[in-house]
């Protein structure tokens, strides 16, 4: 069966997000949905363009608002999770920072990452009655299932050609050392003195978390420089790959590799290939952290300051599924274990009992599966959307326009948090071959010979369907 409502699924951070969704839409379209891919910021530029569809967002907050009141007059129906509620801040500080009682409102469905996410969402008091929650899983996690691994197998020969036996460090700095200044928590003051402004990361969070937060990141970020040149002085037999948030800034690891000729800094590709190849996974409070553990990756959280109001608090869970080490002493000899094969993921009853809270979908069907089922029974109920009125589509053309201009101006003015060369670094793109080749890639893991066509709409969007 042919559905006529598209797949609108937007990407933000490429290197992160591409894969996972991908995979959503080859599975789509073995269900008769075609897809719309490609860069976030493209997609809602052109979402006047496209054919009424569901659109599968990735956020609700304030920032979110104009967008949704352009789709809602276009007809579109928008499905959302939050990419952010995996590894959240604590309940009051989330609500405000990434939920609006606005923007919620305009959501038709929810997926939720797992049990934990979901009662996260259930207990928010703006939360409209009978809004559905689905417990799928995520795109991401999907990627992380043993099935899937044989996806990134050229990735990963080519990276331990290129590198060795190598310990990857993971950092989340991007708080306190973003791309740009005005994405950190608080903008660089103009004059000494000046009180403090939030930045972007800021932005619904009390100024006493917000600078207790970044202090505390700031503290272990300092560690984090001392701690590279020292474990490649300590390990002379591995290479050490620095591998920055894709939202952070990277200048001051390619400083501190210039003089190491085995400390290396990259963020190329989806991180799965790089744990895949690594003997052990260095971070504090990172995501990466949780992917590392579902994967059996060993994984050493070094904490050389420690302040449990966020230790505990946002970075609980990364933190919890990994080894703690609390000096760099206690690192060595934790990673010199991992080495020698005396230790291995951090493991227990208890450990997967938390794992199944937060990640559904780790066995039976793929969350991406679980996801289309729901798109399914959607469309099933309702095979096409209603077509709103003509002013309401004068309307929001006209507001899209305007937005699109503003986004354009907004983008040059010193201080902008969110200039070209940040959209470039963010989502550089991927050519049509690249992307058939992926596809090839999915269908011959998956064991599916659906016929898939995939065309370019644009430089930075394409279509996928069903042959």
């Amino acid at each position: 069966m042919i559905h006529r409502a598209p797949l609108i699924i937007p990407v933000e951070n490429q290197v992160r997000e591409l894969d996972p969704k991908l995979l959503l839409a080859c599975i789509a379209a073995r269900k008769g949905f075609t897809s719309i891919i490609g860069s976030h910021r493209e997609i809602d530029f052109q979402i006047t363009s496209f054919p009424r569809g569901l659109y599968l967002n990735k956020s609700m907050t304030e920032r979110n608002l104009k967008m949704f009141q352009i789709m809602r007059r276009f007809g579109h129906e928008i499905l959302t999770w939050d990419e952010e509620a995996l590894v959240h801040l604590p309940p009051e500080i989330y609500y405000s920072r990434r939920l609006s009682p606005v923007a919620i409102r305009f959501i038709a469905h929810l997926f939720a990452w797992g049990e934990d996410n979901a009662d996260l969402w259930r207990n928010y008091p703006h939360v409209p009655p009978g809004l559905p929650i689905h417990v799928t899983g995520n795109p991401r996690n999907a990627m992380l299932r043993p099935e899937l691994h044989g996806f990134y197998a050229e990735e990963v020969s080519s990276i331990r050609e290129t590198y060795g036996d190598f310990v990857l460090i993971n950092t989340n700095f991007n708080h306190i050392n973003a791309f740009f200044p005005a994405q950190n928590l608080f903008k660089p003051a103009k004059h000494p003195g000046d009180p403090p402004q939030f930045g972007k990361a800021g932005v619904g969070m009390t100024l006493s978390y917000a600078e207790g937060l970044r202090d505390h990141k700031q503290a272990i970020f300092q560690a984090f420089q001392g701690l590279i040149p020292e474990l490649a002085r300590a390990f002379p037999q591995l290479s050490i790959v620095v591998r920055p948030h894709p939202t952070e800034g990277q200048e001051v690891y390619h400083r501190i590799a210039a003089g190491q000729t085995r400390v290396h800094v990259t963020n190329e590709g989806n991180v799965v290939p790089w744990l895949l190849a690594a003997r052990a996974l260095i971070h504090n409070g990172c995501t990466t952290g949780v992917e590392a553990h579902v994967m059996r990756i060993p994984a050493i959280t070094y904490r050389p300051v420690v302040n449990e109001a966020y230790d505990s608090g946002f970075y609980i869970l990364p933190n919890r599924l990994s080894h703690p080490a609390f000096d760099r002493d206690q690192l060595f000899g934790l990673l010199e274990a991992v080495l020698n094969g005396r230790l291995g993921p951090a493991a227990g009853v208890d450990l997967n009992a938390v794992v199944m809270r937060y990640l559904a979908a780790l066995d039976g069907p793929l969350a991406c599966e679980r996801m289309v089922g729901v798109l399914e029974e959607i469309v099933t109920r309702r095979p096409e959307l209603p077509r709103p009125p003509l002013a309401d589509r004068l309307v929001g053309m006209t507001f899209s326009g305007s937005r699109r201009m503003l986004k354009h101006i907004k983008s040059f003015l010193p201080g902008s948090h969110a200039p070209p060369e940040f959209h470039r670094h963010r989502y550089p793109g991927v050519s049509l071959d690249q992307l058939r080749s992926k596809i090839r890639r999915f269908q011959d893991i998956l064991g599916d010979d659906t016929p898939i066509r995939a065309e370019q709409l644009s430089e930075k969007i394409f279509r996928i369907s069903a042959a």
